[in-house]
């Protein structure tokens, strides 16, 4: 199943950022910005906990990738594939419309970090959740 091969290693891939984050790196925090970027750098016990978390769910993602040999596992793959795949398309598609002049930038805009967010970091939800969903679709045809 190459579609959840795909899923999974961009989980997997998404949690090991996000684990260097967790363990003190700041490469790329910059392309985060806002929030995360400043959780990412003061290293509060919220903000630790917060990444611990993301670094978890992300891995029980990729191991439901792998794993799509039950129905409900393949409804729950189905399920997070769309939202994955819609919240990045928001994003997306709200970033572009700011970058390209559509919608105005707030002076507090981010521009560096919003083309990250809409070339990288959204665009990977994207592609991650349409991998999960097409991991299910094919799990579910397959006996």
């Amino acid at each position: 199943m190459s579609w959840a091969r795909a899923a999974a290693l961009l989980a997997f891939a998404s949690a090991a950022v996000s684990a260097f984050w967790l363990l003190g790196g700041t490469a790329l925090l910059d392309t985060v910005g806002g929030q995360l970027e400043t959780w990412g750098r003061e290293r509060s016990g919220a903000a630790v906990a917060a990444l611990a978390v993301v670094v978890a769910l992300k891995l029980v993602a990729g191991w439901l990738a792998l794993s799509l040999d039950r129905p409900w596992r393949i409804r729950l793959a189905w399920i997070g594939g769309v939202l994955l795949a819609l919240y990045g398309g928001v994003l997306v598609t709200a970033g572009a419309l700011v970058l390209v002049g559509v919608i105005d930038a707030s002076a507090e805009t981010d521009l560096h970090a919003l083309r990250w967010h809409v070339f990288l970091w959204d665009l990977w939800f994207v592609v991650w959740g349409v991998a999960l969903a097409l991991a299910a679709c094919q799990a579910r045809r397959e006996p």
